[in-house]
């Protein structure tokens, strides 16, 4: 029963996102809200919603292993796996302000997320604690990156979106599909946290493997599928720029929300999982400033990086 529930969790997950992002957009787009603006934040939020939601559900529950590999391996997922897959099936055009800015700011995230739970290291203490402070400040990030994509949406304001009229019943049914969405993305966090706490269990493994394995994966879905989704269409350019933006929303925005919800103990081997994460952000952004793309080789050595890791942190547990 505890597998059919973390099932329907995930599928909660991933449908409530793609239902809260149409909502949010079409109500954008009547706003006369710029299409770029709509991209980079509510599209953002909307596919790192059931990061956001499982990390602060397992926060407010006391699973702080959850909450925090969560994110650490959704990012490593997103960067090798998603990147790599999508790569694969088309090469990635990467735009110049995505190598100048987006991937920088992204190492700068993990750069913050390693000092914040180095307190081992640093004061010699007994274990890492993400603690209220350290989200505050994670949160300060969130909002200077927050004034960064408005900055670049107000200098990139196109009047595409004022062309459509809204009838007060597409209105209502957007409204409807926002807010079904929302409530779908945090009832399906819930099941996948208890699910995933179960699991850990009954197996033996650790909170940490858990959510650096089947809760990140899961919650990945949505920016896999949007990946893919853009490959095919062959519109393959955005997909490195929203897993950039996907990865630093989920250090700042999450991992400092669930840390100011409730303080997070962290697993002394999460240092070296941080670690790996900026090793390969930093393989990115060299891949990235070839020919401005990721080709099908270098997608194929991502995907394959990313099977190399789930083999060690499997026997690492």
């Amino acid at each position: 029963m505890t597998y059919l529930f973390l099932v329907i969790g995930f599928l909660l997950l991933i449908k409530g996102a793609d239902l809260f992002v149409k909502g949010a957009s079409h109500i954008a787009t009547a706003l006369r809200v710029s299409p770029l603006l709509i991209g980079l934040t509510i599209v953002a939020f909307g596919t790192s919603s059931p990061e956001a939601t499982v990390s602060i559900v397992a926060a407010l529950e006391g699973t702080a292993g959850v909450a925090v590999g969560n994110v650490v391996g959704s990012n490593i997922f997103n960067i090798t796996f998603v990147i790599g897959l999508t790569a694969l099936i088309a090469p990635l055009r990467v735009e110049s302000e995505t190598i100048r800015k987006e991937i920088p700011f992204t190492l700068l995230a993990g750069i913050a997320l390693l000092i914040v739970i180095s307190d081992q290291a640093l004061y010699a203490l007994n274990e890492s604690v993400i603690s209220r402070s350290d989200g505050l400040i994670l949160l300060l990030f969130f909002a200077v990156f927050l004034y960064y994509i408005f900055e670049v949406a107000r200098k990139n304001r196109t009047t595409a979106a004022a062309e459509t009229q809204e009838s007060s019943s597409s209105w209502t049914k957007n409204i409807l599909l926002t807010l079904g969405g929302l409530a779908a993305i945090i009832f399906g966090g819930d099941l996948v946290v208890n699910s995933a706490t179960d699991i850990a269990v009954t197996f033996g493994m650790s909170e940490t493997l858990v959510g650096l394995t089947i809760v990140a994966v899961g919650t990945s879905l949505p920016e896999l599928i949007t990946s893919i989704t853009a490959a095919i269409k062959k519109e393959s350019e955005i997909a490195v720029g929203n897993i950039v933006g996907s990865n630093i929303f989920n250090i700042f925005f999450v991992l400092g929300t669930a840390s100011v919800v409730a303080p997070l103990a962290v697993d002394a081997s999460m240092f070296i999982d941080v670690i790996i994460m900026l090793t390969l952000t930093i393989v990115l952004l060299i891949f990235s400033r070839t020919k401005f793309q990721v080709g099908r080789t270098e997608g194929l050595i991502l995907a394959g990086a990313y099977i190399v890791y789930m083999v060690y942190i499997i026997l690492r547990n």
